[in-house]
Parts: structure tokens; sequence; C-alpha cells
């Protein structure tokens, strides 16, 4: 792992070439204010309460601090006790790594803290950018927000508001941009695979984000690592300011991947949902095992049609794929896939040990040929091999036995899968050199 480097970040332009289509002129009118609930209502008056307070005031009293010493209040408070930013290199290329620990709130305030000046250019930016492509404006996000928070895990929306006070930016703002993956299609891909098909029996995954290259977000990459007082310690490639996860691992060696497959012809979509990145925190936050992170999922609303890739590294030792369509009822509505299952929708073209979903872009021949000597550099190959060319954001291989992740990010108009990809050992992470590691295996 490189230095504590700090990486100079340019103030890009935003500028969408992408024809998004008039669906959100009609979806916009399906989109309703809804009757503020007891509980909602009873949220309300807190924030506000919340809200007349000093920024400062407002952080101790969601992170505990009143009462404390004036030491401990300030070690609180300032974010750095726990927290810290390094960075990952490969050659030129460079990737902040940026750890924090404590509660959600603790958490996020030293994101917005440790990214303030990319999360102060970024975020801004990039929802001035959708609201103009979109046709929406800050009402409708208000709809989308009010909508989707009353199923959306207090944590995260804790740390949001966390990032919103650390970084300097309005609340109000952050909830915007975290609405936006709701109102928009994106397709990717993902590839686990374990035991008999990879070198040493660890459980590797892949993880390709093919979205917009216009929007920017490549342009300010972290890898997110949580150490939180409650809860297991996780890590997410995201981007300055996101707070929900496309993508994670967590010290139980739980995996996470995510493919939409809903295009803008099925919007709207359902807003009075949790979105995936969401609840794929609070998987990451409480999920031991495979078994724990399905049950996790059982619970979730679908806000359109989705696969997922779950992986398990350490307890069960096996992934699962799983397509859901939220437009049908009945067994057809979640289907779920082991491996080398002659009912998966990819029969005959299927491996034990091996569950995949590449959209149909070939990769089974290369697993194939591959079986049994799979790892990590080989599995970059494979993510390298699928991506949709024109979008690839981001790239991620995932060693969920060892805890150890291989990322690539765009820059510019070079995709991810064009990019040396740099390396993190969760495992080495030690942010007071006491020889013990930060981010320690967990199993059940």
């Amino acid at each position: 792992m490189g230095g504590s480097g700090e990486r100079s970040l340019g103030n890009g332009t935003f500028g969408l070439g992408v024809a998004w289509g008039g669906a959100w002129a009609y979806a916009m009118g399906m989109i309703s204010r809804p009757t503020m609930g007891a509980s909602a209502f009873a949220a309300a008056c807190l924030m506000a309460g919340v809200l007349a307070l000093a920024a400062e005031d407002k952080a101790a009293v969601l992170t505990g601090a009143v009462g404390a010493s004036p030491a401990v209040r300030a070690a609180i408070l300032d974010g750095k006790g726990t927290g810290y930013r390094t960075a990952v290199t490969n050659g030129s290329v460079v990737v902040p790594v940026v750890v924090v620990g404590g509660t959600p709130y603790q958490m996020g305030w030293q994101f917005g803290q440790w990214m303030r000046d990319e999360i102060r250019t970024f975020v801004p930016a990039v929802l001035a950018g959708f609201k103009k492509e979109l046709g929406v404006d800050d009402a409708v996000l208000d709809d989308v927000w009010a909508a989707t928070a009353g199923h959306t895990d207090d944590r995260v929306e804790q740390e949001i508001l966390g990032v919103a006070n650390g970084a300097g930016l309005p609340v109000r703002m952050l909830q915007h941009v975290h609405c936006l993956p709701l109102l928009m299609p994106y397709s990717c891909s993902s590839i686990a695979a374990w035991g008999s098909a990879t070198v040493d029996g660890h459980l590797y995954q892949t993880r390709n984000l093919d979205w917009s290259l216009e929007a920017g977000a490549h342009e300010f990459p972290v890898l997110l690592v949580r150490l939180p007082s409650e809860g297991r310690a996780h890590v997410t490639p995201t981007f300055a300011g996101v707070v929900g996860a496309h993508c994670g691992m967590n010290s139980a060696g739980i995996v996470l991947a995510e493919m939409g497959d809903s295009s803008w012809k099925e919007a709207p979509y359902a807003v009075h949902a949790p979105h995936f990145t969401t609840w794929f925190r609070t998987m990451l936050y409480d999920a031991g095992s495979l078994t724990e992170v399905m049950q996790v999922f059982q619970r979730q609303g679908q806000t359109k049609r989705y696969h997922f890739v779950f992986g398990d590294g350490l307890t069960e030792r096996k992934a699962v794929k799983i397509r859901t369509d939220s437009r049908v009822r009945g067994a057809d509505r979640v289907r779920v896939w082991k491996d080398d299952d002659g009912s998966d929708e990819l029969a005959p073209n299927v491996l034990s040990c091996v569950v995949y979903q590449d959209e149909g872009r070939g990769v089974f021949p290369r697993l194939q040929k591959a079986r049994g000597k799979l790892d990590g550099p080989a599995m970059i190959e494979m993510a390298n091999s699928i991506p949709i060319k024109g979008g690839n954001v981001m790239n991620a291989v995932f060693d969920a036995t060892a805890l150890r992740v291989w990322v690539s990010y765009a820059r510019g108009q070079e995709e991810a899968y064009q990019r040396p990809y740099v390396f993190l050992d969760l495992t080495t992470l030690d942010a007071n050199r006491d020889g013990v590691p930060d981010f320690v295996a967990k199993p059940r």
C-alpha cells in the first residue's frame, strides 16, 4: 500500500452526452407527495429541533458527545480519532483510501472531512448535471427522498447527514444525490468462483460498474473502509461523498455485486422502496454468512429488475446468483441459482463452483478454460473481458477469503478495463501502528 499521499483533482465539467428520452416527463407526474405518517412526523419534529442547533452541537447530539469531557468531545467531533486518509498506488495511478470509524454519523463526518475538497467539487456538479438531464427539480427529488427514506436503513441516513456536515454542504443536497440511482438505469456484470474452480480454494468475485463516463464520478474515486463501533467492518469502492454501496465486502468475507436490468422504457421505477445501495450497506453491517445475507435480502422491496451475485468467502464458502423482477408475482419474481444449476438461465453454460452474469458478453469459454486456475489476476482478466465499452466506470475483484481487493477506475475517457488496478490488503491497515490490524476477519 502506498504512503499517505493526497491527490489533487481538477474541476472537471459535467456534460451528459446521453439521450435520456422523455420518460421522466411522464414519470414525475406519477410521484406524489406521500402523506406523512406518525413516525415520519416525529422524525421531522426531531430533525427540526436538531437543525436549530449549531453544526457542532448537532454533531454532539447525534454522536452522543453531549456530556462527554471536553477532550473526548473534541476527539469525537473532529472525526480524526479513528479516521485517516492514505492511498493505494500502481505506477502513476493513485486511489485514495479513507478509513473511518465509530457511529454512522461519526463515520460520515470523517468521510466528509477527509474528502472535503473532492466532495465539494463533485457533488454539486453531478447533482446539477443530472437534474438538467432528467428534467427534475428539487421538489421532485424531495418527494423521491421522502418516499424512499422510510424504507432506508437509519444508519445510512445518519451517515449522509455526517458527510454533509463534514464536507460543509446542505444535507438536502446529499440526500438528492443519493436519490439519483432510483431514477436511472445502468448495466453491469459479476462473476464468483470458489473451491475447485480457484487456485487456492478462495472465493473470488468480480464487479463491473458500467454506467456514465460523462457523469465524471470516476474522477473522484475512493476506497472507503468503515470500522463501525457496532456492526462489521466493511469496504466499499465508491466516489467522493457517496454513502451507498454498489458493491462491497465485509469482515465476514461477504461480497456483494449488482446488475441493473431495467431500461428507460420501464420507467418510472418504484421509489416507495429502498435502493439496493442502501440495503447492501445493511448486509455489510450485519451479515456473517450467505444465509444471513439472504435473510436480509428477503426483507427488501425492489425498485426495478436486477441481477445480484452474493458470495461468502469465510463461512459457507460459496456464492449464488439472483434475478428479481418487480413487475411480476409468484415464483418468477425472485429466482436464485447455485453453481452448476441446470435451471440457470445460462444453462448449459454453467460450471461447478462458479456463478456469473455477463449479460451475453461471452465469458463462459474463458471461465471453462481457466477453471481451477482462477485467482486475483485471472479474475481481473475475466472482468476486463466483459465490460460495456463506452461506459466502464469501475471494475473490482474481491478475494473474500483473504480480505483483499483489486480496483480499477476510469480516468478521463480511458475506461476501467484499460487502466491498471490498485491493490489493497485490508488486513494490513493499522491506524495506530500497534501491530493489531484494524480490519480483522470475523466469520460468523
